[in-house]
């Protein structure tokens, strides 16, 4: 029996013996030789290329090692720091967190979380930006070799290697810079930065500093929470699928994607094309990896996405430049403090050194425009748009000049210079600034009007400079008299005689009130000589008029704004302050600071400064409420214009030449400045007279347009219905109106006693009165003296109460000037005799000329100075009338004859007749003849005999009566007066402004 084993064997004997038969052949020798030399050959080709391999791997370690070598180890601190510095765009906001723009920045950015942005976003940038980014760990090896043989290559198509992480590495550590030398260390950053920063973290950083062109208003941009707003007016988080693949689309080529040119406008269909293009191509990818379906891709295609399309987006800067350029402004000043304080920098030391100074303004600046900051404003939206408005609707501003200017390039160019404007108005209590007007154009002129120019301040200064202080002293109460009367200073060598706005006016003694509201120029000038040496200049310093200095002290124009200067600001903080009981509170823009975390990094925080004291405060406001209460206030037609009534106060201004005009008004609540002028303080307001308003009505005008826009617009803002209280210390006390003593008798029995308001805590009146007794005057040249006892009575009035020398010197002091004028006819006290003596020459006066006009005869002024009045003599029948000076120079004579005129002076002396005029006497009319008797018809001679007489001529009436003389009314002022006249230059001060001229 055959067995398995057998069988085996039979098996493998066969087999050998067939491979011996196949080896012994000739062509199986062949076959094992060239086998055998394949097979070394591959073992040899094997060992190269693994030696190869290894070589190139170790040559290709050692290049990329030398890329990276002087790439420093960074931190993983010091890494999240670097990916987390994008720089994120300040906000700015009006008040109660409404929404003004952004700062002025060359990329705006707005960063957000990653669980506020639409997953339909997040899902687009995966798909179109990095598939495996949840799997990988920085980099995909496949990529970047794929990346390097096309680039190795040349080839066409680059498709790129880059991860999120890798393209984060790339726009916050590293450059764009196309090098390998980068590419190393990019493939080396991710791949640290994925050991210590989460999937989620480096997702939200890429979607925070990614570019994504250009928004609707032209500005380049980054961050998606930046561009969902600026393309579809709507946050990261409600963005659609067709929107989300849009922006998803655009970091490939950002401003070849984006929809808007530079200019913020809508690109036309074939620059939006490239976008749309995109947009379906990244829907594609999304669909091929799976986050979306067929269904929701074939709806997204066919969307139409231009109609999305945010338009005609304005940049804060566009729309509000006013705005936007101060509160930068501000707000970089006030991180200036922030930044140097955390690093323990004294705050005077930052003032005085301006090298520091300089380093923290240029770190605030980059902060500012970089760090997110939240800049929370007090100006009210409305409001401030409610302005603008009325500002752009007043048509009255005058006449716009064009004048030459020089370009950039330094070529000449005609340049159209508008009357500008500047206001504001500040709540009083707090010194929130609520609106400004800053301009008429920004465009034209971009300089603030309201913060940043300075001009001279006119009458406006008289309140707080003269008045103010003098209530503060105890100088005068509300009503006390003072002097309107002209003088002449030495002024460095050279004569100055100021005068008032109608250079003839003279009103003598006039109330304080009167004087203020109407806005004289001599009584501020002699009040402020009063006090001048208790230094009133600190009441305008600790006002906040940061430009006047001590030295202004002694500059005696500074009383009508001579020198001083100041802002749209200051000025209505410095009126705030008297409306919020002398009380100075800073008037500040910005109520906060946020960072980009919400932590507040700085909070405004008010303080008072008492300037003037409540008394004080409350009879200046009393005073001035009559510049807008009286007949003859200054603010009277703003007043007249408004809508509502409200219990105003305030002040008017009008510089030298009328190249500014100003007008402040407050009531308890708000006060408010208006300014108009051109920008090149040499042109004149008035100039155009016949084409314009006067100045002075303009500024009214505007005034009250601005005030009753307020009322419509935040009528709790005007708080209409508040009224000033008096506080306790403010009393009502009569006094004598001439002297402003207590009245005496004299005082008593003439009808001169007032009363008005008064500081008790430091003036009423307490001593009597003596100031009075009785006498006569005449006049001369318009002005009263004593009469003499050789005065002609004719030309005396008796019965007036006068006043003593020792009054005279008192009211006139400390500047002198003409006594005879403190009481002038047509004054409230024209039955007052001033008491002065007039100094007459002591010779008899120089004749006049005489010339006749039918009956009325007419003579020239005797050149002496001391003339009281004239005489009218008819030849050879004596005197017919005695006409005073003030009557004028003219007599109507009674009939033929010839008649002469003599000037009569103080002390009764004649001069020489005038030459001889005459009315020659009319010729007679013959008289008729009675008709003849019919018998004696015939006789009659046809002409009378020659020897008849002719008719007599009638005697002369007899001569008038002279009139009593009167004062000459004199000329009504102009509703309202424009500034101070000019003072002379003083030679030591080659600087000083022209003198203002006023009100």
């Amino acid at each position: 029996m055959i067995t398995v084993q057998d069988k085996v064997k039979n098996v493998l004997r066969k087999t050998e013996e067939t491979l011996n038969r196949w080896t012994s052949a000739k062509w199986y020798k062949r076959l094992s030789i060239t086998t055998s030399v394949f097979w070394n050959l591959a073992i040899l080709l094997a060992i190269i290329l693994v030696a190869g391999g290894v070589f190139a791997a170790s040559v290709g370690a050692g290049y990329f090692a030398s890329l990276v070598d002087e790439e420093k180890l960074r931190t993983p601190d010091e890494m999240r720091g670097e990916i987390y510095s994008y720089e994120e765009t300040s906000e700015m906001f009006f008040d109660n967190d409404v929404y003004i723009g952004k700062v002025q920045t060359d990329l705006e950015r707005k960063e957000t979380q990653l669980d506020k942005v639409a997953k339909t976003a997040i899902d687009a940038v995966l798909a179109t930006e990095d598939e495996y980014f949840l799997e990988h760990e920085g980099i995909v090896p496949k990529a970047i070799l794929r990346g390097l043989f096309q680039d190795v290559s040349n080839s066409d198509s680059q498709t790129g290697g880059s991860t999120l992480t890798q393209q984060l590495i790339k726009n916050q550590i590293l450059t764009n810079e196309v090098s390998y030398e980068r590419k190393a260390k990019e493939i080396l950053l991710a791949m640290r930065l994925e050991k210590f920063m989460s999937k989620n973290e480096i997702m939200e950083a890429y979607l925070n500093i990614i570019p994504y062109g250009r928004n609707s208003s032209g500005a380049n941009i980054a961050g998606i929470e930046t561009a969902a707003n600026g393309l579809f007016d709507k946050s990261a988080s409600e963005l659609s699928l067709p929107q989300a693949a849009f922006i998803a689309g655009i970091p490939k080529a950002p401003f070849r994607y984006t929809p808007y040119s530079s200019g913020g406008e809508l690109k036309n269909a074939e620059g939006l094309q490239p976008g749309i293009d995109r947009m379906k191509t990244v829907l594609f990818r999304m669909k091929e990896t799976g986050y979306i379906t067929e269904e929701e891709y074939n709806q997204a295609v066919a969307y139409d996405i231009v109609k999305d399309f945010r338009t005609n987006e304005q940049r804060s800067y566009e729309k509000y430049p006013y705005i936007t350029v101060e509160l930068e402004k501000r707000a970089a000043r006030i991180i200036m403090d922030v930044l140097a304080e955390q690093d323990g920098v004294d705050p005077k030391t930052l003032e005085e050194n301006n090298k520091i100074y300089e380093e923290y303004a240029i770190l605030a600046e980059r902060a500012i425009s970089s760090n997110g900051y939240r800049i929370h404003s007090t100006i009210n939206k409305d409001l401030y748009d409610a302005h603008e408005k009325a500002k752009n609707a007043y048509k009255g501003y005058g006449t716009t000049l064009t004048v030459e200017s020089t370009n950039e390039e330094g070529e000449a160019v005609m340049k159209e210079l508008p009357v500008q404007v500047g206001s504001m108005m500040i709540e009083n209590k707090t010194g929130r600034i609520l609106s400004f007007i800053g301009g008429r154009d920004h465009a034209v002129e971009k300089l603030n009007h309201a913060t940043q120019a300075y001009r001279s301040i006119g009458s406006t200064v008289k309140p707080l400079l003269v008045y103010g202080p003098a209530l503060e002293f105890g100088a005068i109460g509300a009503g006390s008299p003072v002097v309107d009367v002209k003088f002449t200073l030495n002024d460095n060598g050279k004569p100055w005689t100021p005068a008032n706005f109608v250079p003839t006016s003279e009103q003598g003694i006039m109330p304080a009130r009167d004087a203020l509201a109407q806005s004289q120029n001599l009584p501020a000038l002699r009040l402020y000589g009063q006090i001048r040496e208790q230094m009133p200049i600190n009441y305008l310093i600790n006002a906040g008029f940061s430009t006047v200095v001590e030295n202004e002290n002694y500059n005696a124009s500074a009383a009508l704004g001579g020198g001083i200067e100041g802002s749209v600001e200051e000025l209505t903080s410095g009126y705030a302050t008297v409306a919020n009981g002398g009380k100075k509170v800073e008037p500040f823009m910005i109520e906060r600071i946020e960072d980009a975390d919400g932590n507040v990094v700085f909070e405004h925080k008010a303080e008072e400064k008492e300037v003037y004291t409540p008394q004080t405060a409350y009879i200046l406001t009393d005073m001035l409420r009559d510049v807008f209460d009286t007949d003859r206030g200054t603010a009277n037609r703003a007043n007249g214009l408004l809508d509502f009534s409200a219990d105003f106060a305030g002040k008017t201004g009008t510089t030298q030449e009328t190249r500014d005009v100003w007008l402040v008004g407050y009531n308890p609540n708000v006060t408010m400045g208006v300014w108009l002028g051109y920008d090149r303080e040499k042109y004149s307001l008035d100039n155009f007279r016949n084409t314009n308003l006067q100045p002075s009505v303009r500024v009214n005008q505007l005034w009250a347009s601005l005030m009753n826009t307020t009322y419509q617009v935040a009528p709790d803002v005007v708080g209409a219905k508040e009224t000033f209280k008096a506080p306790k210390g403010v009393v009502t006390r009569s006094f004598c109106s001439i002297s402003g003593l207590a009245p005496g008798g004299g005082c008593s029995s003439a009808g001169l006693v007032e009363s008005d308001l008064f500081n008790e805590n430091v003036m009423t009146p307490k001593k009597a009165d003596d100031s009075l007794t009785s006498g006569s005057y005449t006049t001369v040249n318009g002005s009263r003296y004593l009469a003499l006892d050789s005065t002609p009575r004719e030309f005396v009035t008796s019965g007036g109460a006068g006043v003593s020398q020792a009054y005279i010197d008192r009211m006139l002091a400390p500047f002198g000037g003409d006594a005879g004028k403190l009481f002038p006819g047509n004054s409230r006290f024209s039955r007052v005799v001033s008491g002065a003596s007039l100094k007459h020459d002591g010779v008899a006066p120089s004749s006049v000329s005489a010339s006749i006009s039918g009956t009325t005869i007419t003579w020239s002024n005797s050149p002496s100075n001391d003339i009281v009045g004239y005489r009218v003599y008819r030849s050879g029948g004596g005197s017919l009338a005695s006409i005073s000076e003030s009557r004028g120079n003219s007599f109507k004579v009674p009939g033929a004859g010839s008649y002469y005129v003599v000037a009569v002076d103080i002390t009764g002396k004649q001069s020489s007749a005038s030459n001889t005029v005459s009315v020659a006497a009319p010729k007679p009319e013959p008289k008729p003849k009675p008709a003849p008797k019919e018998e004696e018809k015939k006789d009659e001679p046809d002409t009378p005999p020659a020897d008849e007489p002719e008719e007599t001529p009638e005697e002369p009436a007899e001569p008038e009566e002279p009139a009593e003389p009167t004062e000459p009314e004199e000329p009504t002022e102009p509703e309202e007066p424009a500034d101070e006249p000019a003072e002379p230059e003083e030679p030591t001060e080659p600087t000083e402004p022209e003198e203002p001229t006023d009100p």
